[in-house]
């Protein structure tokens, strides 16, 4: 299979981030415009009320801070899940909304947790361990790319900050994990090097030929073979003109 069929850029790459970001945008000024505030349609955990928020909560921001905070990781990090695992990609940005959303209201504080971040922490924690389990070089690639942008957001699934929903970003960590075990996606097949082949003979590789049994340089001279030619010489004479 070829990589073309496997990572192939189309226009959902950049129009689906780009909705997910005015969405939210649009939301949050809404709030403003209107002198709204959505807080109360986020997580209320162990509330019945508050399941409602685990589709809406992501939509809802409490400050421009916070808006701008989670929407570039959000348009990169779902650009990024859309070109390279695009058949999974609807699947994991769905489902990983409701299963983040849902632990977030098993786990978390009596408060309502609003934000984008818990599905930021799914799509970064299921890039990372989907690239290393699939051990494909360009996969593993990314994950090392997300690890050195991102990897500083492992601290908060801790209760180090009380201002933060640590609950809803350990939630989409966990989400994130869960999909990269479960969710099978088209890896393209590796290309296999003549002696990495099983049926590989070492005796008959023209380059291992110039190597002796304890690894020594052998310089090999062609062999140049002559054949004899008959060469016929024709004379031709004219007479001068008198």
């Amino acid at each position: 299979m070829s990589e073309i069929t496997h990572f192939k850029f189309s226009n959902r790459v950049i129009l689906v981030p780009l909705a997910l970001m005015l969405l939210i945008w649009i939301v949050f000024l809404i709030e403003v415009r209107l002198g709204m505030n959505f807080n109360t349609y986020g997580v209320l955990p162990r509330k019945l009320s508050g399941l409602k928020g685990i589709l809406f909560s992501p939509f809802i921001h409490g400050s421009i801070e916070h808006l701008y905070n989670n929407t570039i990781p959000l348009v990169l990090l779902s650009s990024s899940v859309l070109y390279f695992y695009r058949k999974a990609a609807f699947k994991i940005l769905f489902y990983g909304i409701l299963l983040s959303g849902i632990i977030t209201w098993c786990i978390g504080r009596e408060s309502y947790h609003i934000g984008a971040s818990g599905l930021i922490y799914v799509l970064a924690s299921f890039i990372f361990f989907k690239g290393v389990f699939t051990k494909y070089y360009r996969l593993v690639a990314l994950s090392l790319i997300v690890v050195f942008i991102y990897g500083s957001m492992l601290w908060f699934i801790f209760p180090i900050d009380t201002t933060i929903s640590w609950e809803g970003h350990l939630g989409g960590f966990l989400a994130g994990l869960l999909f990269a075990v479960l969710i099978k996606v088209p890896i393209p097949d590796l290309k296999k090097y003549e002696w990495e082949k099983d049926d590989f003979n070492e005796e008959e590789d023209e380059f291992l030929q110039h190597f002796d049994e304890h690894g020594n340089f052998i310089e090999k001279k062609s062999e140049e073979t002559f054949e004899e030619q008959s060469i016929t010489i024709r004379y031709h004479y004219k007479e001068e003109p008198k």
